[in-house]
């Protein structure tokens, strides 16, 4: 696990390549007689973790790999002996089919690029994979659901062949793993090796019409992302340029909007929330959890240097240890009037969408009128009160309801009706909806309530 990789990556360090061959050749030297020792690294988990895209670490572990052979070779190591030496580490996220086509189309492709500095031996293209369940989307809140995620990942990773697998504990996003969630952890892989027996069969997946086309639409990306890296000097190159991190940040953010407007959906976290649940007692280590490594009090990811390590949960996470820390803990009362499928629908919809902030909520039955609901709003101390009804219904309880809650509370109309704009007009200007930016809109509500 030679990385001289890591540092660039990670603080944007630059590393002369003269220096990575000089160590690389004495490591080469030192276990010359120690048959099957991998220790030249492709860490491509390190891209995984960070947020990239699976076609993105995919062309970079070839690139990265790449730039093992060609360094290596041009020093006088013969492309054999190369080879024969590294080991591919790469991580799994929970889009299970893709995982599983990445590590069948990283096989086929390195055995490509291998074959084009004409090894000796016949086993020098064989890929030896090593792959880590990821870190970027487990979660501080409803943490056992980390359990449901890695599981999947794991089985991605076994059903494409991979040859050795770390998963990756349920309770790393808040403490150093102890001896329980470690033994869980190794009983993830003893579950699908002993009683599924998934190391029974080579390439179940092979066949497969899906399976194959999403492979070869994968290999497709990645050595276009290959291809585009070699024509710009090579991985070690764009790492010194601060090129691969740039990209990785770039696609880190595009996920990470995606998660604060539920695209991607984080359970426990983004969408059906234990809204109950606390966490702050339980985190031992936060280290990098909410910001880059190198500002760990920040409150976003700043670095214009190195990866990003900041989960896809974290900014959620930020939001209801806020909650937590406050001396109130806002209440929201949903005022639910008219139409019975509508008002349940919505209520619903809105008890998910504050419970993201870690607010209690209040749901009701129904009222027979705005004005009664109010009075409940008001009665139960509720610092936001949300109209639940239909679109048609709306035009005429949105302002009856504002009109007499007159500032007493934060007013929401839950969804986005055709009228709108004449509701705004009244000075009704906050709403929830699927097309809400949740964490944009739950931060705002977060400025105005919370009491430090």
């Amino acid at each position: 696990d030679f990385n001289p990789f890591k540092k660039p990556l990670r603080k944007g360090v630059s590393f002369e390549a003269s220096q990575l061959v000089n160590m690389a050749c004495e490591l080469l030297d030192a276990v010359k007689d120690v048959k099957g020792l991998r220790v030249l690294s492709v860490d491509s988990d390190m891209l995984s973790n960070a947020g990239s895209y699976i076609y993105q670490e995919l062309g970079y572990a070839l690139a990265w790999g790449a730039d093992w052979m060609t360094l290596l070779t041009e020093a006088g190591r013969s492309a054999t002996e190369v080879a024969c030496r590294i080991k591919f580490n790469m991580g799994v996220s929970s889009n299970f089919f893709m995982e599983l086509a990445k590590f069948r189309a990283a096989r086929m492709m390195w055995a490509q690029v291998v074959a084009q500095y004409k090894p000796e031996c016949e086993c020098a293209p064989k890929m030896v994979a090593h792959a880590t369940t990821s870190r970027f989307n487990q979660t501080l809140y409803d943490a056992h659901v980390n359990l449901l995620r890695s599981q999947t990942e794991t089985m991605s990773a076994a059903l494409a062949g991979v040859d050795s697998i770390t998963v990756t504990p349920f309770d790393t996003p808040y403490k150093t793993p102890d001896e329980f969630s470690e033994r869980i952890a190794r009983n993830q892989q003893h579950l699908l090796k002993e009683e599924s027996h998934l190391d029974k069969v080579i390439d179940p997946a092979g066949g497969s019409y899906y399976v194959e086309t999403i492979t070869v639409a994968s290999a497709k990306e990645a050595w276009k992302l290959f291809i585009d890296v070699e024509d710009k000097g090579g991985f070690l190159a764009l790492c010194n340029a601060g090129e691969v991190q740039k990209a990785v940040r770039e696609s880190a953010e595009k996920r990470h909007i995606d998660v604060a407007r539920r695209k991607d959906i984080l359970l426990g976290t983004n969408q059906y929330p234990n809204v109950n649940e606390m966490a702050a007692d339980k985190i031992v280590n936060l280290q990098g959890a909410f910001s880059c490594s190198c500002h760990p009090e920040a409150d976003a990811c700043d670095c214009e240097a190195g990866l990003p390590t900041k989960r896809a949960a974290s900014d959620f996470e930020a939001l209801r240890l806020a909650t937590e820390a406050a001396s109130n803990r806002p209440k929201v009362f949903m005022l639910t009037i008219g139409n019975l499928a509508m008002r349940l629908a919505r209520a619903q919809f809105s008890t998910n969408f504050f419970g993201c902030a870690g607010y209690e909520i209040i749901d009701n039955l129904g009222f027979e009128s705005v004005e009664e609901g109010v009075d409940a709003a008001l009665a139960k101390g509720a610092d936001i009160v949300v109209l639940c009804s239909s679109d048609d219904e709306y035009a005429e309880y949105a302002p009856a309801a504002f009109k007499y809650l007159n500032g007493r509370a934060e007013f929401v109309v839950a969804g986005a009706p055709a009228c709108m704009d004449d509701l705004k007009a009244q000075g009704i200007n906050d709403y929830v909806h699927v097309r809400c930016n949740v964490l944009d809109t739950l931060r705002d509500f977060n400025n105005r309530l919370l009491k430090k």
